[in-house]
């Protein structure tokens, strides 16, 4: 057993008996009481999920085992002394719950480099069958499901091992798969927007300074960048879209490929991985209208406050949670201004924000005005030449797959059983409003 694995069993080992014994116990506990209104609109707020890789604070954002945005900057290995915190150290974070040594990281950056050079070649074939016109998403999703008949999970559940030892080959799945999506959605980019020319991995490069790479986007500056996106959009809780779909159909013991493949649909949907895209959009759509690429901020007021009288939103702007502004946003809006402060997609976003919380607010019914991750991040991307926007979900997706799995991993640890609420009719429902 390698040394990884051996220190995250140890480190499970009294927290998988402590889920055990909590069933046991007190599995009749009271513990949260649920309004109608709360099932009716999407069971927000309800507690209804065991996550232990990360935790959405409404006043201080995302946080990591326990450690903020801000934290994970000064306390993560960096490639530079000034850099950006390696994708590879959140990973080892979220997966033992403890803060990794530059030796941690090279561990796993050497784990991921080895596992990335076996894809089999039929997982391309099936990319090339597909439209080159085909959403970059659909390619991806494909891809991932291809990837699926090398399923060691799969391949261990058949020989009828314990159940409680089911972490183990999903350890196995995860890493494999981490560690081949960035040359998966690499080559999707290239073949889509790049004419197929495609770029061969360097296994030297650490794992996002490596996709940024392939992708043909490689200055310093970019793989810097592909590090700190790979970063702060790792994880987010176990409730939204992507994070619950992959828990949901990992609990009937499906393969981390397909169950990281349901999860990659719901990213793909506009409410949530597709919002940095609709930015984008709505900012073009500004500069259009307004006829220039550099209005002034009572411009932008004006075009913002338009777009709310017409019942529309601004999107990018708003969070169902936190109650002030996004720390990924901060964290993207201080490395624009640290590398490409006069970029004119930077400038804008800078004009922006100085403006549209406060039109927001003077509407009395938005509870957060402030931005989210998805308000630059697209402009971001944008700036450094990656201007394909149907790439951008993809690139969401890469990174979420380090939060995502890593889960996956501990629902096993867990011996997690199916995830299988109770419905009722709408007949149901009336009659305890008349009860």
């Amino acid at each position: 057993m390698d040394y990884l694995k051996k220190k995250l069993l140890d480190i499970a080992t009294p927290e998988v008996e402590s889920v055990r014994k909590l069933v046991k116990e007190h599995g009749d506990t009271v513990i949260q009481e649920i309004t109608m209104g709360q099932v009716l609109t999407g069971m927000k707020g309800i507690v209804g999920l065991l996550t232990c890789t990360s935790k959405l604070d409404p006043e201080e954002g995302i946080r990591f085992r326990g450690y903020s945005i801000n934290e994970l900057k000064e306390k993560l290995p960096r490639m530079h002394d000034d850099g950006e915190p390696l994708p590879e150290g959140i990973f080892y974070l979220m997966l033992t719950g403890e803060l990794p040594t530059n030796e941690d990281v090279k561990y796993v950056s050497n784990q991921w480099a080895q596992r990335a050079q076996s894809i089999p070649s039929h997982v391309f074939n099936v990319i090339e069958a597909l439209p080159i016109d085909a959403h970059p998403m659909i390619q991806f999703n494909n891809a991932i499901l291809a990837m699926s008949t090398e399923s060691q999970f799969r391949k261990a559940h058949l020989t009828g091992m314990d159940k409680k030892d089911y972490w183990d080959p999903m350890y196995e799945g995860v890493m494999d798969l981490i560690a081949r999506l960035p040359v998966i959605a690499a080559y999707i980019y290239r073949r889509v927007f790049h004419n197929g020319n495609h770029i061969a991995a360097d296994p030297s490069l650490d794992w996002a300074g490596n996709l940024a790479h392939m992708m043909g986007h490689s200055s310093e500056e970019a793989k810097r960048l592909m590090r700190l996106y790979m970063v702060i959009h790792s994880d987010h809780e176990g409730g939204n879209v992507s994070a619950h779909a992959t828990h949901l159909v990992g609990s009937a013991l499906s393969n981390p490929y397909y169950s990281f493949a349901a999860g990659m649909n719901g990213l793909a949907g506009p409410l949530h991985g597709m919002a940095n895209q609709d930015v984008m959009h709505w900012l073009n759509k500004l500069k259009r209208e307004i006829g220039t690429d550099d209005p002034s901020e009572e411009q932008i007021k004006k075009y913002a406050e338009e777009t709310i009288a017409k019942g529309q939103v601004i999107p990018g702007y708003g969070h169902a949670v936190l109650r002030k502004t996004d720390p990924r946003f901060q964290v993207q809006l201080d490395f624009a201004n640290k590398y490409i402060p006069d970029t004119p997609y930077i400038k804008l976003a800078n004009k922006i924000y100085n403006v549209v919380p406060e039109v927001l607010k003077s509407t009395g019914k938005v509870q957060n005005p402030w931005p989210n991750v998805d308000a630059i991040s697209g402009s971001l991307l944008t700036s450094f030449g990656i201007d394909e926007y149907r790439i951008y979900t993809v690139l969401f997706g890469v990174s979420r797959s380090l939060g995502v799995l890593t889960q996956l991993i501990w629902d096993r640890l867990y011996g997690l059983p199916i995830e299988r609420p109770k419905s009722q009719n709408l007949q149901w429902f009336e009659d305890q409003v008349k009860n």
